[in-house]
């Protein structure tokens, strides 16, 4: 009819987006979801077609990219309180989540400058180094670094990927009580992605924590860098008062 608009077909993408979004809502988080490939073949169109729809979900954060496993249903991101000192293993487990870590390198090491001076050290002093990819159900979250005091070297004969650092330290006489940290962002280095299972230059969220026991001796420096889809960190601000 004259005068009347002719409403436009959506894109060929948004066809394959809604259809994605509905397995989202029917799905469960961590199923597995086609690959662009078998999109391209079921819906008729070119790769970089369903890719342009796959990339849409994962910017609204509704499936996760895993370099060389494929594409699913995102897990809703680890939220922690930004005052709470606990450990990762703790924190996974009262979340019902299995933690597990693939340990890098655990080693004694000359401690770099930022190390010796928070854990009050002389300078070119040994320190024990740790690195750790932390996994909650098997989901790479993060990469952590931990420097610890040449005294604590005995942790280095436990079990670091089944098992709690937390838990060697304390067995140790080393209970953590106090940290202060800072909290910054950058994107993953290719070496980083290929770890998290994350595009290259994907956003993470940098932690840095030097963390005192209870007779205010420091305990760790630790740094860890986190996939910022998957973890989330609160914080609670109080209006102050001008002076």
């Amino acid at each position: 009819m004259a005068g009347q608009q002719r409403e436009t077909a959506p894109a060929r993408y948004e066809v394959i987006e809604d259809w994605l979004r509905d397995r989202v809502r029917s799905g469960t988080p961590g199923d597995l979801l086609p690959s662009e490939a078998d999109l391209a073949v079921q819906f008729g169109v070119s790769r970089m077609t369903a890719r342009q729809a796959v990339q849409n979900l994962a910017r609204d954060g509704l499936v996760d990219r895993r370099r060389g496993s494929g594409t699913y249903i995102a897990i809703p991101p680890i939220r922690r309180h930004g005052s709470a000192l606990t450990s990762f293993s703790s924190d996974m487990r009262k979340r019902g989540l299995v933690a597990t870590s693939r340990l890098l390198r655990a080693e004694l090491v000359d401690g770099s400058p930022d190390d010796v001076e928070a854990l009050r050290l002389a300078p070119g002093s040994r320190v024990v180094s740790i690195s750790r990819l932390r996994l909650a159900d098997g989901v790479p979250m993060s990469i952590e670094t931990a420097v610890l005091p040449l005294e604590c070297a005995p942790v280095l004969s436990r079990d670091l990927e089944n098992g709690s650092l937390q838990v060697a330290l304390s067995e140790l006489g080393r209970e953590p009580a106090t940290a202060r940290a800072r909290i910054t962002a950058r994107t993953a280095t290719a070496a980083e992605a290929r770890l998290l299972g994350v595009p290259v230059r994907s956003a993470l969220l940098v932690e840095r924590r030097v963390i005192l026991d209870t007779e205010d001796r420091p305990l760790e420096h630790t740094e860890s860098r986190y996939v910022a889809e998957r973890y989330v960190i609160d914080a609670v601000f109080t209006v102050c008062a001008e002076l």
